[in-house]
């Protein structure tokens, strides 16, 4: 008997356990893949490792802007991927460290929800049952491929976040359907190393959720460096290696050697029996409460598979809180403070509110914003760069409520907007906090003397 039994490596469910053992619970977790899930495997940390060589090689190539000289200047496309490979292998395996040292029993293969009775919850694997007192469920999610004509017939020139990770060769030309977070990162890499990069996005705006004036800024450096953009566009068919697209009223056609399909993602909530427990819905997640409660009595769910906000540190924090109140803690997740970070060259990082969410729900807020290049350190050491740091206070309270930068590095920078969102920091307390000189963090404490 088991005090929890987690479904799911990622994020999610290896933080819990990890929590959870070091917490003394009797702790099993299945794992069908490898640990670390999708995050680990298939994409924050393979993503962020193959645009770190790209960075690379782009500042190689512009050293000359620092005084800094080098002749024949090129790249191993194998040599990158085999990189990202030796990185994830060795988180892989420090995952699995974790396991052991918080003893946490892993169970490698596809687990099956039998039911809950009042003996506690049943799951089986490899023709073995497995009793606990509680179940958490962190299925994770998947990439999300529309029904779009000819997108199956056209085989291996589809990819996903996947099987784009498999590459062998640099294609040379490529096509993007969907200009989010995932879209907008894979076409830095591949623009970054010479590839012709074309963006289809049906939305008016790349990266949408994000502040719309800094999603904006970012195309515009792209389109500067070679991407092309399709906004307002809607894909209607795939012919080969031929994207067929509407906009403005006229059928366009663009041709890639690769077509990466980026829409977006949905939750993991059939094939391991999760009908056997009539667990509630919510827009095609598992439905939770602040605790990440279902409607069935100790079970939980946390990460993707809510469907809610599809980001490993959202997952983590999820486990966190499930296992916090299992533990005697009492603890319940929030979402106002939830950074989003685009890892392009050069970096989008916000959290809390934007001008446009602001607007939607009613509040009264004030902006100021300045331009990266007010903090001496970006200066520095981003020779001709450009970047901009937005702050939102709301009226009434005077509180910071959003903060959204562009500019390296600012995905190191944003946990500190992070903390003081949380924690309902006013624009008086924040002008009291010392920063480190100099550092690109200062932009921020410059934007708030700004108001």
């Amino acid at each position: 008997m088991y005090d929890l039994i987690i479904i799911g490596g990622g994020p999610a469910g290896y933080v819990a356990a990890e929590r959870a053992g070091h917490k003394g619970l009797k702790v099993l977790l299945f794992e069908k893949k490898s640990m670390g899930g999708v995050c680990l495997n298939e994409g924050c940390i393979p993503t962020k490792t193959l645009l770190y060589s790209a960075k690379t090689y782009e500042n190689a190539l512009h050293g000359d802007k620092y005084g800094v000289f080098a002749e024949k200047v090129s790249f191993d496309f194998g040599k990158i991927v085999a990189r990202k490979n030796k990185v994830v292998k060795k988180l892989v395996a420090g995952v699995e460290g974790k396991m052991k040292m918080h003893h946490v029993t892993v169970v490698k293969g596809d687990a099956t929800i039998v039911g809950r009775s009042a003996k506690g919850v049943e799951v089986t694997a490899g023709g073995e049952s497995y009793l606990a007192a509680n179940l958490l469920i962190c299925t994770g999610s998947e990439a999300f491929v529309p029904p779009i004509p000819g997108l199956a017939e056209a085989g291996d020139i589809i990819l996903t976040n996947r099987e784009i990770l498999d590459l062998k060769e640099q294609p040379k030309s490529m096509v993007v359907i969907g200009g989010g977070v995932i879209g907008m990162e894979f076409a830095s890499f591949y623009n970054s190393l010479g590839t012709k990069v074309t963006i289809v996005e049906m939305l008016p705006e790349i990266l949408g959720g994000l502040d719309f004036e800094i999603s904006a800024m970012l195309r515009d450096i792209y389109a500067k460096k070679g991407i092309e953009f399709n906004l307002n566009a809607k894909v209607v068919k795939i012919e080969g290696n031929k994207v067929i697209f509407e906009k403005d009223g006229k059928t366009e056609t663009i041709e890639g050697e690769k077509i990466l399909v980026s829409v977006g993602r949905r939750a993991v909530t059939k094939g391991f029996g999760l009908e056997n427990l009539n667990v509630e819905l919510f827009r095609g997640g598992i439905k939770v409460d602040e605790k990440m409660r279902t409607n069935v009595p100790n079970v939980f769910a946390a990460g993707d598979v809510t469907g809610f906000s599809l980001l490993a540190h959202t997952a983590s924090r999820e486990g966190e809180v499930v296992v916090n109140n299992l533990t005697g803690r009492a603890d319940v997740m929030r979402y106002n403070a939830i950074p989003g970070v685009v890892y392009t060259n050069p970096e989008v990082a916000g959290v809390g509110e934007t001008e446009e969410s602001a607007k939607a729900k009613g509040i009264a807020f004030k902006v100021a914003k300045l331009p990266m290049a007010y903090a001496g350190r970006f200066v520095a050491e981003n020779e001709g760069g450009s970047g901009i740091c937005k702050v939102l206070i709301g009226e009434k309270y005077g509180e910071v409520i959003g903060v959204h930068m562009l500019g390296n590095p600012c995905s190191e920078m944003i946990y500190g907007a992070c903390l003081a969102i949380e924690q309902e920091m006013t624009l008086a307390e924040m002008e009291e906090v010392v920063f480190p000189h100099p550092t690109v963090s200062e932009i921020f404490k410059e934007t708030i003397f700004a108001f």
